[in-house]
């Protein structure tokens, strides 16, 4: 005999379940795709679609594109890609023409390494990646317009980033016309006469190689002698980011030393004051602003020349920002970088030289070599940490400081960089706290050029105050404030030719060059000489060849005077070759270094709006309607950018360089390319870790009386981030085989505000499961699978508390908080529940259109089954009432004296005279003044009466 219970079986048969929910899903997953329900149609192009969709207003909405992990996602990935399909919807319904895709970011590193190790491609393993990424991303509902997406690993795609390479390699910036112009324009004032050639030679006069040397100090993307991280046991260049403080390789914890190499550059320096600039008019959170201003560092001060004494004419350039303390300064130093040490260093040591400042060396020039061997060991972060032992090495040279005359003596020191400045400082160590550390460790002089407070004692002084011990024959800045000392010192050093006022800033150029083979290509060719040659863009996309090896070649980790040797240098087919550049077939060789993976994602918004045009960049008409200058858009982008904060000073500031320019040659409208950006916050999760800190399974811990066991052995729980390798993540189809993806969704968009971090709780996730049941339940019958609803008009309290939720859930949907809206749907449905009466059609179809942005499969089915046609996605969002958002009556509270007398229920739209009527003959009132004279009354209708007596 069977235990089931048939009544219970048929009575569940149509309930809402995570088997019902899958079946719901896949099939309208499968109907949005055939019907084209979420492309957007372009004004012009093979993408132009109905003109009265175009006619709305649009809204270009993106997230910043994943790279494609062989671990596919957790969890905590999708978070900012459900929140933007959220917003879209919403967008959609609202009346918008929506832009909304995902493409890939497929190029970089992972793929590579697994292609080392396994010698698979890695553009099989970054497609198989894609495909599983896209099935994940697929089974959320994500409403993508498919056709638009893309990978920067494409040929398709990354011939328009060696097009915009090229671009900026053949353009100069102009900084009297403040912007980027054709490089051609300045090869023209060279040839006319009307700009002077760098050198005093005519351009005619000029070799070939002469001519690249002086247009090389000009273009936009220049090659040179760059200080680099290099690191010979990876046989490649690293980025700053990929080295530990320690100086060594976050990968293998291998030696990084700083080396010169020829590497590829963009002069993003040009645009620093633009980049700043232009941040004003940006909708970006303040701390992202506040991080790439404070990365450009836009400092105000003077360049102030140090004649070297004895060298005849050859002087040291520093920046100071101080240039008030310049008689306070007793010392200079010079990066173990820098060019101009070679050529000042005397073949022997002065006479009473301490020993200490020699390093133990017989000669300067081997202090130096010595020093700048350890020197290259140490990360920029390492030598710039506060308060380490300060090293360093006497040159052996002197120059003379131009105010007192006075020789100091010229030291090499690492915590100086060649990245600030002119990689040389004064040294004041009087005003400066390393400056003072240095001077302490090798007994150099302090004077004070700034009064410090009373009391003050055996340290630098870095605060404000007059100035002292600063004047000679001609000028005295003593007693003058800050502001006032440096307008004086500034015209002085002018009038001596001996410095100027100037601008200086933080920002670097931008490294541009990989020692790998999973990038872009760069479209250069070098001829027998040595010179660069831009590819036609005839020959664009230079596609990566086929190698044999994806490894660079790797040396002892130990010898920093190895160089790389690139994966695509192996392919001597492809590297040397003849081409016809315009001036018939010649021998070049390819640039074997590839582009930084940066690249693809410093334009791929542009790549969103004409992704099948295989003649532009994208059609004017198309860029203008998606990203063009708009009211309250003075530079126009994309309407909303959704990613992590961590990618502020990197990806966000390379993107913003290359619109400048793109934008100076005329190719786009918009200067910037991201109006509104939000940061999302993370998914946290908890990590169980053993007695010797290891991770252990999350799923197998055990809580007992507020204390965790792992496999019955104590462990600790702290919170972190979800990941394979903190063994606690969580996948996306457990959840949807579980309840199913709408639950999915809901839960992550009501865990909090959407900025803010917030730790993941699986058991927390059946209560959105249990609100789309009840959501469920309140349309459809659970034994016959008929819809429940009635053709009769609401109630009036049902009517307030469905317009009361249109209201407030259309507003936080609007403005992106989630999960108030959904509390506010939530509040709704339970007031629904709770009606005795059956709920009416015209109610119903409202709740499923709240639904339809946050949980869109379960609101397409209900919105069928209520006998709509059309797709619930181009529904339109329900408008609220007002005579229904406003309560009937509001509370008023009647005070005497400042205390609470009374309150009175009345009409919101109540006059102050009525109220103050009202109030007076309130019985309760009466009774509390006792016949005292009323002196004032101050009423602030509808809620407050003050009456004082």
């Amino acid at each position: 005999m069977s235990d089931t219970n048939p009544a219970a079986e048929a009575a569940a048969q149509h309930r809402y379940t995570a088997a019902m929910a899958a079946d719901i899903e896949a099939r309208w997953q499968d109907t949005w795709d055939a019907d084209g329900t979420y492309e957007a149609p372009n004004p012009t192009g093979d993408l132009a679609g109905d003109p009265a969709v175009v006619a709305r207003p649009k809204k270009f909405i993106m997230d910043m594109f994943p790279y494609p992990s062989g671990a596919g996602l957790h969890v905590g990935h999708p978070l900012g890609y459900i929140a933007t399909d959220v917003y879209a919807r919403h967008q959609r319904m609202t009346g918008h023409n929506v832009l909304h895709t995902l493409g890939f970011d497929a190029f970089g590193l992972p793929a590579e390494q697994h292609a080392v190790a396994t010698g698979t491609h890695p553009r099989v393993s970054t497609e198989a990646a894609m495909a599983n990424m896209k099935s994940q991303l697929r089974r959320l509902g994500l409403g993508h317009d498919k056709r638009r997406s893309i990978a920067t690993i494409e040929p398709d795609y990354y011939k328009w980033t060696q097009w915009i390479f090229l671009q900026i390699f053949n353009s100069w910036y102009d900084t009297e016309a403040q912007r980027a112009r054709p490089i051609a324009d300045l090869v023209a004032a060279f040839e006319d006469g009307s700009r002077e050639v760098p050198g005093g030679r005519a351009w005619s006069e000029l070799s070939g190689p002469e001519r690249a040397d002086v247009l090389g100090e000009y273009r936009l993307a220049y090659a040179s002698e760059a200080p680099v991280n290099w690191c010979p046991g990876l046989g490649t260049v690293l980025a700053n980011e990929e080295v530990t403080a320690d100086g060594r390789s976050e990968r293998g914890n291998f030696p990084v030393f700083k080396s010169k190499l020829r590497q590829w550059n963009m002069r993003i320096t040009a645009y620093a004051d633009r980049l700043l600039d232009d941040l004003d008019a940006l909708d970006w959170p303040e701390a992202i602003k506040l991080q790439q201003r404070n990365w450009i560092g836009r400092s105000e001060g003077a360049r102030v020349d140090f004649a070297v004494d004895g060298e005849g004419g050859e002087a040291i350039t520093v920046f100071t920002t101080r240039p008030d303390t310049l008689f306070g300064a007793t010392y200079m130093v010079l990066a173990p970088e820098h060019g101009l040490i070679d050529s000042i260093l005397p073949a022997e040591w002065p006479a009473g030289v301490p020993a200490q400042w020699t390093g133990g060396a017989a000669t300067p020039a081997e202090a130096v070599a010595a020093y700048r061997k350890q020197a290259q060991t140490k990360s920029d972060v390492e030598r710039q940490t506060e308060h380490k032992d300060k090293t360093g090495v006497f040159s052996g040279a002197y120059a003379v400081n131009p105010v007192t005359g006075g020789r100091v003596p010229v030291f090499v020191a690492d915590y100086v960089l060649m990245g600030y400045g002119t990689g040389a400082i004064m040294a004041v160590p009087g005003q400066d706290e390393r400056d003072w550390e240095f001077a302490e460790a090798f007994g150099l002089p302090v004077i004070r050029t700034v009064q410090p407070p009373e009391g003050w004692e055996g340290e630098a002084f870095t605060g404000q105050g007059p100035a002292i011990n600063s004047a000679n024959d001609e000028i005295s800045l003593n007693g003058l404030d800050v502001a006032e000392a440096k307008s004086r010192i500034i015209e002085w050093l002018v009038a001596r030719g001996a410095g100027e006022g100037t601008i200086n800033f933080r920002l670097r150029d931008w490294l541009f060059s990989r020692q790998r083979y999973w990038g872009e290509p760069f479209p250069i060719v070098y001829d027998e000489d040595g010179v660069a040659h831009a590819l036609p863009e005839s020959m664009l996309p230079l596609e990566l060849p086929e190698v044999d090896d994806y490894s660079p070649r790797t040396f002892d980790p130990d010898d920093a005077d190895t160089r790389p040797e690139t994966p695509l240098s192996r392919n001597e087919d492809w590297v040397d070759v003849t081409l016809d550049l315009g001036d018939g077939p010649k021998k070049y060789r390819r640039e074997t270094n590839t582009m930084p993976n940066w690249a693809g994602s410093c334009w791929y918004e542009l790549r969103y709006l004409d992704p099948h045009n295989s003649t532009q960049l994208v059609d004017p008409a198309v860029e203008q309607y998606w990203m063009g200058p708009r009211e309250g858009m003075p530079h126009g982008g994309v309407d909303l950018y959704v990613g992590g904060a961590e990618h502020a000073v990197l990806h966000l500031l390379y993107a913003r360089f290359w619109s400048k320019v793109l934008f100076d040659l005329g190719h786009v409208s918009s200067a910037e390319p991201f109006h509104k950006l939000f940061n999302q916050g993370m998914i946290q999760a908890y990590v169980y870790r053993d007695s010797r800190g290891f991770p252990v399974t999350a799923t197998e811990v055990e809580e007992r009386d507020g204390a965790f066991f792992f496999e019955g052995e104590p462990v600790k729980r702290e919170l972190g981030k979800m990941g394979k390798s903190l063994k606690n993540a969580v996948t996306p189809e457990a959840i949807c085989a579980e309840y199913g993806a709408d639950t999915l969704r809901l839960y992550e968009m009501a865990m909090g505000p959407l900025d803010v971090s917030r730790p993941w709780d699986t058991r927390a996730v059946v209560g959105q499961y249990r609100l789309l049941q009840r959501v469920w339940r309140n349309i459809v019958d659970e034994a016959t699978g008929e819809v429940t609803v009635v053709d009769t008009e609401p109630d009036e309290n049902t009517l307030r508390a469905l317009h009361k939720a249109i209201d407030g859930a259309g507003q936080d949907l609007a403005a992106m908080r989630f999960n108030t809206a959904i509390a506010k749907i939530t509040e709704l449905n339970n007031h629904l529940t709770k009606t005795a009466a059956p709920l009416s059609r015209s109610v119903a179809e409202s709740l499923v259109l709240l639904m339809a942005p946050l949980a869109p499969h379960i609101a397409e089915e209900l919105w069928h089954r209520l006998g709509r046609t059309g797709s619930v996605v181009h529904a339109d969002f329900p408008v609220a009432d007002p005579a229904y958002v406003v309560d009937e009556t509001v509370t008023c509270v009647v005070q005497i004296k400042g205390k609470v007398k009374a309150r009175l229920e009345v009409p919101p739209t109540i006059g102050d005279a009525d109220l103050e009527t009202l109030a007076l003959g309130e019985a309760a009132v009466v009774n509390a003044l006792g016949g005292a004279a009323v002196r004032k009354v101050i009423v602030r209708a509808p809620k407050l009466v003050n009456i004082v007596i």
